[in-house]
């Protein structure tokens, strides 16, 4: 199957590789993005033959989050459109996060802001040692909503109080010591390394791997329906603000935003 920004093939191994084919942008999510991503989710979730979901990107980044020109554009919208925009962000994260099947991210490339969150929100991740990761969206006026309970989750409400606020650039030796990767290799075992799980994966019973999904998710904090239209209604309600359309039009006109003061040392 082939969609115009999301690519699945699956293997006899029963192992389907989601691939995220907007290299171009960073694999900026966009309206497009987010239906064919969560489209192809659902076809995964329901295919009793996949036994692992692997989760990569074509380019140089994994992914940059939302696409700033789409972002944009909110300011245009109604706040019923943008929520059921940010609802429909909220829905994709929420649809990876459940599959039924073990899921494995593949970051050969650096992850900001939304695409944090798909790699949080696989099983496992292992990512490059050159790969670079922040939480950008403060830098713009806007707040991690939608990624915000997965995130936390993954790295800990301490963790998240500095990142959330500083939107800090770190490398992948930190987002493994803070939970958002399970392991930092070397471009050139990122293959060999990602390829050892997914086998370590395929020795083990499936029905019992799906079992151990669902047994993780009760003995945790879930993701429920009401937090995640809160978080939606949060984003949606900051990305129509003048302050986030004046970050997002400050970093297309290449400026500093408004409330960057020039003038103090």
């Amino acid at each position: 199957m082939t969609n115009s920004f999301i690519l699945l093939d699956q293997d006899a191994r029963g192992v389907a590789t989601v691939t995220l084919n907007r290299p171009d942008v960073h694999n900026a999510f966009n309206d497009v993005f987010i239906a064919e991503l969560t489209q192809t989710l659902e076809t995964v979730a329901t295919n009793a033959d996949v036994r692992v979901l692997l989760l990569r990107s074509e380019g140089k980044s994994f992914s940059a989050g939302a696409d700033l020109n789409w972002m944009k554009a909110a300011i245009n919208n109604t706040v019923e459109e943008n929520e059921a925009d940010a609802a429909r962000l909220a829905g994709l994260f929420h649809r990876l996060d459940t599959m039924p099947m073990p899921t494995v991210a593949r970051v050969q490339g650096s992850a900001f802001a939304g695409g944090l969150g798909l790699v949080v929100c696989c099983d496992i991740s292992i990512g490059v040692k050159q790969a670079k990761f922040a939480v950008t969206e403060v830098k713009l006026g806007l707040i991690p909503a939608v990624i915000s309970p997965y995130l936390s989750a993954a790295i800990g409400p301490g963790e998240a109080r500095r990142f959330f606020h500083t939107a800090e650039l770190f490398d992948a030796e930190d987002a493994r010591r803070i939970g958002i990767l399970h392991e930092a290799v070397d471009d050139e075992a990122l293959d060999d390394t990602v390829e050892g799980v997914i086998q370590l994966i395929l020795k083990n019973a499936p029905e019992a791997n799906s079992a151990c999904k669902s047994l993780i998710r009760a003995l945790g904090s879930r993701v429920n329906d009401e937090i995640r239209m809160d978080t939606g209604r949060r984003i949606a309600t900051i990305r129509a603000t003048d302050e986030a359309q004046e970050g997002i039009g400050a970093f297309f006109e290449k400026r500093s935003p408004s409330w960057i003061r020039e003038d103090v040392s």
